[in-house]
């Protein structure tokens, strides 16, 4: 399978990457930065320099790869998590704009199938973002993952986990693999590890 990967190297992207390339699938990983092309390419996969709001410059990456699935890993987080309330509006935005430039992206190639990270809880003030992203990716056909709050190397919480809803970052990533097959609707991800499928409507 041909995967379009928004968001190669973030915290799942990053590790989603060399899992898809080992199943078999080949990757275009996007990034913004020029300088983390290279870690793209490392991981397996075609690196691809862009901008999610850059609706021409997205579209026409998305239409030149022609995906068989369109995945969106994209979020706007701050390194220091002290920082999330003064980033909220940013990361609010990847779900809205940036999932709607995705989707048209993925409308323009043709692409049949879509899935988009999402969170297994309701962040205080930004609930409407959410719904909104997840209800434009059911509407596409698609399928949403619902993660638990990450804990492992590389989050928030290296050392100590969450409280549930929580899963470990590694077991997100390996459990978004099978999902490339999934049925459109809600799938979510959290300790105890396992899925949990729920209808179209639950979002």
């Amino acid at each position: 399978m041909r995967v379009f990967l928004a968001g190669a190297t973030g915290v799942i992207g990053s590790r989603l990457l060399p899992l898809l390339v080992a199943a078999g699938h080949e990757v275009a990983g996007t990034t913004r930065s020029p300088e983390r092309a290279g870690a793209v390419e490392r991981l397996g996969g075609s690196p691809v320099v862009v901008d999610v709001y850059d609706v021409e410059a997205l579209t026409a990456a998305v239409v030149a790869f022609r995906p068989d699935l369109l995945m969106h890993q994209l979020t706007d987080l701050p390194d220091d998590v002290a920082a999330i309330p003064a980033r909220a509006a940013a990361n609010s935005r990847i779900r809205t704009e940036g999932t709607a430039n995705l989707l048209a992206a993925a409308r323009a190639a043709g692409t049949p199938r879509v899935l988009a990270q999402s969170i297994a809880w309701t962040p205080p003030g930004r609930g409407d973002a959410v719904a909104w992203h997840e209800a434009a990716v059911l509407d596409a056909g698609g399928v949403v993952v619902r993660y638990g709050q990450l804990y492992g190397p590389g989050t928030y919480y290296e050392t100590e986990p969450p409280a549930d809803p929580r899963i470990h970052v590694d077991d997100a990533a390996r459990l978004t693999v099978p999902l490339l097959s999934a049925e459109p609707g809600v799938v979510v991800l959290a300790d105890p590890v396992h899925l949990v499928a729920c209808p179209s409507s639950a979002a």
